[in-house]
């Protein structure tokens, strides 16, 4: 970004925040005076190049899911954990390569398949491997099963989705984001009706935050390879949960588990705004998707290779819908899911959400902008954790952020 001066007062308080997620919504609303583009940090960040005129920042602080989120859950089953949701299931692809090539069970990219081949939707906009860099992503619009295989798989890098919707020329397209992403673009279709003719279907998957480009490199110093040297990087996928993997240029292959990957080298470089996040489930869209981990004796998550297997949560009656006529279809395989059993499954959603709380006062507290936050049940969420916890994550931030500014 620019200097904090100079920005418009929406991307200012952004800023001053550290609230930016990198969605790319800014650069979709002016998009001839905001720019996205690589920060030092490894994240992508916008740049304004010109004026934004004050309609266009009025939809920025509008739809910016840094600065905040509101959801009404409509008559829903309204956890305070999960948000509200219609069903959750587990399940996987039909396809064997498609579940292979995924993260998970490949339920995500089996729906994606099924959606263009039904004609319920002409493509997908998603995002792929960089053939530039192959731990970076870029948007794709996916056309076929071809497509999607190719883009199947976790990227745990930065990624805008939303300064490339104009890559979508004609028919409806289905839209594939982060819980953010999804977020601004909700809010962006209740005011723009052609956007939301455009993307009629909305999907998402759990995200455990956005960690800098300088985390995949780590992979990569790690496995003893470079950039340049590296051809194809998969951060998972090829199994479940899959290795990081590093295909060199001459075909040798380096790899290490996805505990090791997420646990030590990206997650500790996740963005901040990940970490005051108060929606990392995809409250917002029609269809979410994870992985439903098997569990120990003692309810811990395991990472033992094994078939892979989806969550699915369907949040809305159109998500619903279009699952179900998918599983007729033959396209996904499914069975009920108890939601009491989410938690244990995924430790890591559960103890971000009952941190929350805590972590914002700990962010006020530092003097610095906070999202706003309605209808995320976050007290509620709060009191399902225990008061150590929250004491811990409360310091914790604001070490954290007095460290940040001695920097």
């Amino acid at each position: 970004m620019t200097d904090t001066q100079t920005l418009t007062p929406a991307l200012a308080r952004v800023t001053k925040g550290g609230l930016c997620s990198g969605c790319g919504a800014c650069r979709a609303i002016a998009p001839t005076a905001i720019i996205m583009e690589l920060a030092g940090d490894g994240f992508l960040r916008p740049r304004q190049t010109s004026v934004v005129t004050s309609d266009q920042d009025a939809a920025i602080s509008k739809a910016c899911p840094g600065l905040g989120q509101c959801v009404s859950n409509l008559g829903r089953k309204d956890h305070p954990l999960w948000g509200p949701f219609l069903e959750m299931h587990t399940g996987f692809a039909t396809d064997p390569e498609l579940r292979f090539k995924a993260s998970s069970g490949g339920a995500l990219s089996g729906m994606l398949a099924w959606l263009i081949e039904s004609g319920e939707v002409k493509s997908a906009l998603t995002n792929t491997a960089d053939p530039d860099r192959a731990v970076a992503n870029v948007p794709i619009l996916a056309k076929n099963r071809s497509d999607i295989a190719r883009a199947a798989g976790s990227r745990y890098a930065p990624s805008a989705p939303l300064a490339a919707l104009d890559m979508v020329e004609d028919g409806p397209s289905a839209f594939v984001g982060k819980p953010c992403d999804v977020v601004a673009l909700r809010v962006m279709q209740t005011t723009d009706p052609v956007l939301a003719a455009q993307f009629p279907v909305v999907l998402s998957f759990f995200c455990a935050g956005v960690p800098s480009l300088a985390g995949g490199e780590s992979i990569l110093e790690a496995l003893g390879v470079t950039p340049k040297t590296t051809a194809v990087f998969r951060y998972r996928g090829h199994g479940w949960p899959g290795r990081a993997t590093a295909v060199a240029k001459d075909g040798s292959e380096t790899s290490m588990t996805y505990e090791e990957s997420w646990g030590s080298r990206l997650s500790p470089r996740v963005q901040h705004r990940c970490k005051l996040c108060a929606d990392g489930t995809g409250v917002a869209a029609d269809l979410v998707f994870a992985d439903a981990w098997e569990t120990d004796t003692t309810g811990y998550p395991l990472f033992e290779e094994a078939d892979g297997i989806s969550l699915i949560v369907a949040r809305t009656r159109k998500g619903a819908d279009l699952l179900a006529r998918a599983i007729a279809a033959g396209a996904l395989e499914a069975q009920d899911f108890d939601v009491t059993k989410l938690a244990a499954m995924q430790p890591g959603q559960t103890r971000r959400r009952q941190a929350l709380a805590a972590r914002l006062a700990g962010q006020r507290l530092l003097g610095r902008t906070i999202p706003k936050y309605r209808g995320l049940s976050l007290r509620k969420a709060a009191q399902t954790g225990s008061l150590k916890w929250a004491l811990r994550n409360l310091i914790g931030m604001i070490r954290r952020g007095r460290s940040a500014g001695k920097d």
